[in-house]
């Protein structure tokens, strides 16, 4: 969301926070995979900082694999490294010097794409195969009323792209060849006055498998829309988590899921950013109902991720306030308060993680 035309009361809340699964399994993996997991998990994490090469703020990450991942921010920033974290190549994309890409997808050491946020044109999105040496404007937005938040890919060149709603409709971007973008908003179900997403780490939309995809949205409701056949067709899903503010900053603000059938989502609400709220729900039916686990430690969560691949409950979230980790889908949280002001967080594999935040910090993350 992050709205320029929000209510005054969100506006300001807004303004003091900016201060690719291409399988669908559904089968465990092999007992040996899961034990040897289990086991890296239960230690807990090693988080070594890593120089960024910027001091912008960074908002977005995407792990590729334990060598390659992209990171996005404030002030058309992006970076990008292949050696797995040892170094970092950062740059601006022309003519987006005053965007804020807050979502990013990496496909390869050469190949992402980038989608940046605001009222009408500011929201855009950038594609690169040269590893940003050069950026094509694939989509800019014409709609003064729109305002796009985050994307998910399911493939290199199949994925969509979620905004704000717009006079009871959501205008849902989707590009079936990595290259052009279609509206197809007429697919999802009608958005609830002020029913919006909140872009604050890229994570208000996931993909699993081939064809499966959920947003978060917040407002007056904080609901689920989800799809299994590509975004052909939409159902919306309540859910338990704090919602309904009076000033409508409250909702999903990240979900991710291990599988096509558990998921966890989390969120709060901007305007009491630090309280401990009702704020975390999972699934175990592809979201189609969730239940409330234990609220995070340092209240808002701003992005979460699965810390493995191999189909796992362990989580590792991020916040203003702090980061936690949970072995159990979110029914325990470890803290760990001294890492402030993070805002996005990716695993490739549970040895290589990234959380991303303010002043071009980059950390990596490994059980």
């Amino acid at each position: 969301m992050f709205r320029a035309h929000a209510p005054s009361l969100v506006a300001a809340a807004l303004l003091a926070a900016a201060g690719l699964s291409c399988s669908d399994p559904s089968t465990p993996s092999s007992p040996n995979s899961i034990s040897s997991a289990q086991r890296a998990t239960r230690g807990g994490p090693t988080l070594t900082p890593q120089a960024s090469g910027t001091t912008a703020r960074l908002i977005g990450v995407n792990a590729v694999n334990q060598n390659v991942a992209w990171v996005s921010g404030a002030e058309g920033t992006f970076a990008v490294t292949t050696d797995g974290g040892d170094t970092w190549r950062a740059g601006v994309v022309p003519g987006a010097e005053a965007l804020q890409f807050r979502d990013v997808e990496g496909v390869s050491a050469r190949e992402a794409y980038l989608l940046s946020i605001g009222n009408g044109s500011d929201s855009r999105i950038y594609h690169t195969t040269d590893g940003g040496e050069s950026w094509e404007l694939q989509f800019q937005n014409t709609d003064p009323n729109a305002f796009y938040d985050c994307f998910a890919f399911w493939t290199p060149n199949r994925g969509f792209a979620f905004s704000d709603g717009v006079n009871g409709r959501f205008p849902v971007l989707r590009t079936t060849d990595g290259e052009t973008w279609q509206d197809i908003g007429d697919n999802l179900p009608a958005a609830e006055p002020g029913e919006a997403s909140f872009a604050s780490s890229g994570t208000c939309t996931a993909a699993q498998g081939g064809k499966r995809g959920w947003i978060g949205t917040g407002g007056p409701d904080a609901r689920i829309l989800a799809t299994t056949d590509g975004g052909d067709t939409w159902t919306a899903y309540s859910t338990p988590i704090v919602q309904g503010a009076p000033e409508g900053a409250s909702g999903i603000f990240t979900i991710d899921f291990r599988d096509p059938h558990h998921g966890i989502l989390a969120g709060g609400d901007l305007v009491r950013e630090s309280e401990v709220l009702p704020n975390v729900a999972r699934t175990s039916d592809g979201g189609a109902t969730w239940e409330l686990v234990t609220p995070f430690p340092f209240g808002t969560v701003f992005g979460l991720n699965y810390v493995n691949k191999a189909g796992l409950p362990a989580v590792f979230a991020v916040a203003r306030g702090g980061v936690a980790w949970s072995p159990d889908e979110g029914e325990t949280w470890n803290e760990l308060p001294d890492f402030l002001d993070y805002w996005a967080v990716s695993f490739a594999t549970q040895h290589a993680g990234w959380m991303v935040g303010g002043e071009g910090r980059i950390v990596k993350i490994s059980f």
